[in-house]
C-alpha cells in the first residue's frame, strides 16, 4: 500500500498533503519555509513511509523559494517529481467546485497527480557545479535584460533632444557608449569638434576605423541641429549616467562569461555539449541549468516536448493535423533556437538542412525550429552515448 505527498509551494510557508492509494487524505497542514518546520514535516513523512511501501513527493515549483525544501527531501531519500502549476490548475478545475482555489486543495491535487500519473519528471539534486552554472546563467540573463531596458531608455532620451545623433550612434557598442558618456548635446559636440572628440575616444581605447567615422558622424549630426530643447541639460546628464551603467554592465558580463566558460569546461557534460555546432559556453550553461541530468528524460522526443520544439498533434473526429507547440520551457526553447541560428552561419551541415527546409516552402522561423528539433535528438544521443558530435562526411558518388 503506497502513499503520495504534495507540496503547494509558497514564499513564507508550504502546504503539505498526503493521500493513500485509495485517495484518502492522511495528512494536511501548513509547513513553514524554515529548517525546523521542514524537518518536522519530514519526520511525519518518514512515519507514514514506514506504514506504506513508499512515498513519492510532488512539488509544483523547482528551485527558488522551493530550494530548501527540495534539497532537504532529496538528501533524506524521498523521490520527488515536478507537477507543473498548469497541470495542477487544470486538474483542480475538472473537479466539483474546481474554481475554488486554496493551498490545501492544491496540495491534495498535487498528491493525486503523483498517485495517478507515471509521466511526471523526477527532480534530481544538482551538484555544486551545476548549481553554480544555474545561478550564473540566471544572473547573466537578468543582466542582459537590464542592459536591454537601459539601452531602450537611453535611446528614447537621446531621440528627444538629439535625434540625429541617435540615428548615427550604435548605443549597443562600447565605442558608442564611450562617446555618449561625455558628448550628448549638439552644442557641446559642435564646440569640441571632430578632432577633440576623436582624441577623447582614442584615449579611452577606441581604435580606427570606428574612431574617425564616429567622431565625424557625431559632429555632422550636431551641425545639422541648432535648436536647444527644454530640459536638454538634465536629459544629457541622465544619458551619461545610463551610458556609464551600460559600460560597467559590459565589463561585468565579460567577467561573468569567463566564469561561466571556466565552469562549463570543468563540467562532465560541458565538452560534449559544446561539440554540437552552435552550442557555445553560455548556451551550454543555460542548457545544463534547464535540463540538469539528461536521464530525467526518457528520449530525445521527451526533451523536445519539454522544450516546446516538437510538433503537437491535434485530432478531433476526422480532423487530424500537426501544429507548432505553444507550451514548453521557454528558456530551454530559446537555447535550441539560438543554437540553430548560430549553427547555420558556421556549420555546413546545419546550413544545408536549413536551406532544404526553406526550399520546401518553410519560413525562416519554421526552418530554424525544424533545425532546433533535429539538434535536440543529436544532443540527447551525444549525452546518452557519451560521444562528442562528429559531422558526417559528404557522400561521394562512385562512377
Amino acid at each position: 500500500m503506497s502513499a503520495s505527498a504534495g507540496f503547494d509551494i509558497a514564499k513564507d510557508f508550504h502546504w503539505l498533503a498526503v493521500i493513500d492509494d485509495r485517495g484518502h487524505l492522511l495528512l494536511s497542514h501548513r509547513v513553514g519555509n524554515d529548517p525546523d518546520a521542514i524537518e518536522e514535516a519530514l519526520g511525519e513523512l518518514r512515519a507514514l513511509a514506514a506504514e506504506h511501501d513508499n512515498i513519492t513527493v510532488g512539488l509544483d515549483i523547482i528551485g527558488g523559494i522551493a530550494a530548501l525544501l527540495t534539497a532537504t527531501l532529496l538528501i533524506d531519500g524521498f523521490p520527488c517529481v515536478h507537477v507543473p502549476g498548469l497541470a495542477v490548475n487544470r486538474a483542480r478545475q475538472a473537479t466539483r467546485g474546481g474554481q475554488n482555489n486554496s493551498d490545501p486543495r492544491d496540495a491534495k491535487v498535487i498528491a493525486e497527480q503523483v498517485m495517478f500519473r507515471t509521466d511526471l519528471r523526477r527532480i534530481e539534486l544538482p551538484d555544486d557545479r551545476a548549481a553554480e552554472l544555474r545561478l550564473l546563467a540566471g544572473h547573466r540573463t537578468a543582466l542582459v535584460k537590464e542592459a536591454t531596458a537601459r539601452t531602450a531608455r537611453m535611446r528614447d532620451l537621446l531621440t528627444g533632444i538629439h535625434p540625429g545623433l541617435e540615428r548615427v550612434i550604435d548605443a549597443t557598442t562600447r565605442s558608442g557608449l564611450i562617446l555618449l558618456g561625455h558628448y550628448v548635446t549638439p552644442a557641446e559636440i559642435r564646440r569640441a569638434g571632430p578632432t577633440r572628440i576623436a582624441d577623447y575616444l582614442r584615449k579611452r581605447g577606441v581604435r580606427q576605423p570606428a574612431l574617425t567615422s564616429l567622431a565625424d558622424a557625431a559632429h555632422a549630426a550636431a551641425r545639422a541641429q541648432h535648436t536647444s530643447l527644454p530640459g536638454e541639460r538634465r536629459t544629457a546628464t541622465l544619458i551619461r549616467e545610463l551610458a556609464a551603467e551600460l559600460l560597467a554592465g559590459k565589463d561585468r558580463l565579460k567577467t561573468l562569461d569567463a566564469e561561466i566558460a571556466r565552469l562549463v569546461a570543468g563540467h562532465p557534460d560541458g565538452a560534449l555539449i559544446q561539440s554540437l555546432p552552435g552550442m557555445g559556453a553560455t548556451l551550454t550553461a543555460e542548457l545544463i541549468a534547464c535540463v540538469g541530468d539528461i536521464h530525467r528524460f526518457d528520449s530525445g522526443d521527451a526533451l523536445a516536448a519539454a522544450a516546446g520544439v516538437a510538433p503537437v498533434l491535434t485530432q478531433s473526429g476526422r480532423i487530424r493535423y500537426s501544429r507548432s507547440a505553444t507550451g514548453g520551457d521557454k528558456a530551454l526553447k530559446r537555447v535550441f533556437y539560438q543554437a540553430a541560428f548560430c549553427s547555420i552561419q558556421r556549420d555546413p551541415a546545419s546550413r544545408a538542412f536549413y536551406d532544404r527546409k526553406r526550399a520546401e516552402g518553410k519560413r525562416h522561423h519554421q526552418a530554424l525550429i525544424a533545425l532546433a528539433r533535429r539538434k535536440v535528438n543529436v544532443l540527447y544521443a551525444i549525452l546518452r552515448d557519451r560521444h562528442p558530435y562528429q559531422a558526417r562526411p559528404p557522400l561521394r558518388l562512385i562512377a
